[in-house]
């Protein structure tokens, strides 16, 4: 996550608030490559370079110009948890419109409008969580053990998935979690701790995985 003490959110969001259009512009460019992150983890592989990650974050930048009133109703909100709600429902339409109501992925019918949030594919967080095995033995086997990891996160319920992603590749802490999640700020902390010890449970036939 980018340092916040390189930026004053309080004295932007008030001139956000006195419907300064500028200071959402430094706020967006702020979180940019935190939100980039997020829509780069998301995107269906499906759509085939349609659609990159800067489409998608513009057109939530165009939608945030005309709905950044609405951060106000709730100024208990982290402001970067409203913004990316903003872009995943951008996400959101841009693959109902590229892929339609529902997107195959790893042979099955997943309904977008089913999912809490536009939710990362298996295949994605299993690409990412190989890609860290960089000892040479491990390096050697990465293709291998792909097919293992994903299956070992496909068995993963579509809430731990979430969490998981949003802890460890968003880099997100459990408040942030929490608000996204719409759960109180103990059971995001604990649904986690379960979650991560659901995934070292089907990944114990990869020793070593987990090691740092």
């Amino acid at each position: 996550m980018a340092d916040p003490s390189n930026i004053d959110f309080d004295a932007l969001l008030t001139r956000l608030r006195d419907g300064d259009r500028k200071a959402l512009a430094e706020l967006f460019t702020h979180h940019r490559p935190q939100l980039r992150r997020m829509v780069e983890l998301r995107l269906h592989p499906g759509l085939g370079g349609r659609v990159n990650a800067s489409d998608v974050l513009q057109e939530a930048y165009i939608d945030a110009l005309q709905r950044f009133p609405h951060f106000f109703d709730k100024p208990d909100r982290s402001f970067y948890v409203w913004l990316r709600l903003v872009v995943n429902q951008s996400l959101v339409g841009v693959h109902r419109r590229h892929l339609g109501a529902k997107m195959r992925s790893a042979g099955a019918e997943i309904s977008i409008d089913q999912q809490p949030l536009s939710g990362v594919m298996s295949g994605t967080l299993a690409r990412e969580l190989v890609a860290r095995m960089d000892s040479p033995s491990q390096v050697a086997r990465q293709a291998e053990a792909l097919a293992q990891v994903e299956e070992a996160i496909e068995s993963l319920d579509p809430m731990d998935r979430e969490i998981l992603t949003l802890r460890h590749f968003e880099e997100l802490g459990n408040d942030e979690v929490a608000q996204i999640l719409g759960l109180q700020k103990a059971a995001a902390s604990n649904r986690y701790v379960r979650a991560l010890q659901r995934l070292r449970d089907a990944l114990a036939k990869l020793p070593g995985f987990f090691d740092e």
